[in-house]
């Protein structure tokens, strides 16, 4: 039943981001060392969005969304900057991403299923085409029960109803409690020039199910070499970091 949702969620959330993309794809690292997490906008600072998808109990149906917003640093919906979570190689700070307890179909009895999400976006330039590689170092945090967690690179068409044409997606829900490296990669073709790109991070929840995952060491990067090996919009098998 835990994987009929995950693939469902993933899925539904292929039409629901409706903003528009921001600055061509660049490098980003990040490590979270360098961030305030005493304030309560850094991530949102930071350039990290956050939305959702809810479905009903079955997680076959999509009933609503919301997208997108300022990622919050704290509190009970989606994100937060944590500390004492790390191992020599994630330091001091890492990213806690968990679901929307903001939501009141957590509480309501409905059972409905919410798909949190916490995300970069930009825009595909022409300039862009190539392989796009998104690594990062991810730990198990509270997530128990039904909850579902993923990582993802998406290609979305703004002008094909936000269809996905491209990316690559992982599922953490059985992630380790030690810290693990993994990189997922989608190539990049000229003619997607003004779609959307994004990586990040979601959980499915549901009845107030905890659902924290825990991130360090992020790197989108290009790989030009490979680009065009599996065709545009292909979707690129994800790889583990060993």
């Amino acid at each position: 039943m835990k994987n009929a949702l995950s693939r469902c969620a993933v899925g539904a959330a292929l039409v629901s981001f409706a903003g528009a993309g921001q600055a061509q794809i660049s490098q980003y690292s990040e490590d979270f060392e360098g961030l305030n997490a005493a304030n309560p906008t850094e991530l949102g600072d930071a350039g990290w969005l956050v939305g959702a998808n809810v479905f009903d109990s079955t997680g076959t149906t999509f009933l609503y969304n919301y997208f997108a917003f300022a990622a919050p640093n704290g509190g009970p919906a989606f994100s937060a900057i944590d500390s004492g979570q790390g191992g020599p190689a994630q330091g001091a700070q890492q990213l806690s991403v968990y679901n929307d307890y903001n939501n009141a179909d957590h509480g309501n009895g409905s059972g409905n299923r919410i798909e949190a999400n916490v995300f970069r976006e930009y825009t595909i330039d022409a300039s862009n085409a190539g392989t796009w590689s998104f690594s990062f170092d991810a730990k198990l945090g509270n997530l128990a029960g039904a909850s579902t967690a993923f990582a993802f690179i998406k290609i979305l068409d703004p002008n094909a109803g936000f269809a996905q044409t491209g990316g690559d997606i992982i599922d953490l829900t059985n992630t380790s409690t030690e810290w693990q490296g993994y990189t997922l990669s989608a190539d990049v073709d000229a003619s997607q020039a003004g779609q959307i790109f994004q990586i990040g991070f979601f959980s499915v929840a549901s009845n107030f199910e905890s659902s924290g995952v825990f991130y360090d060491n992020l790197n989108l990067v290009p790989t030009p070499a490979a680009a065009g090996l599996l065709g545009m919009g292909g979707l690129i098998a994800m790889r583990r970091r060993r």
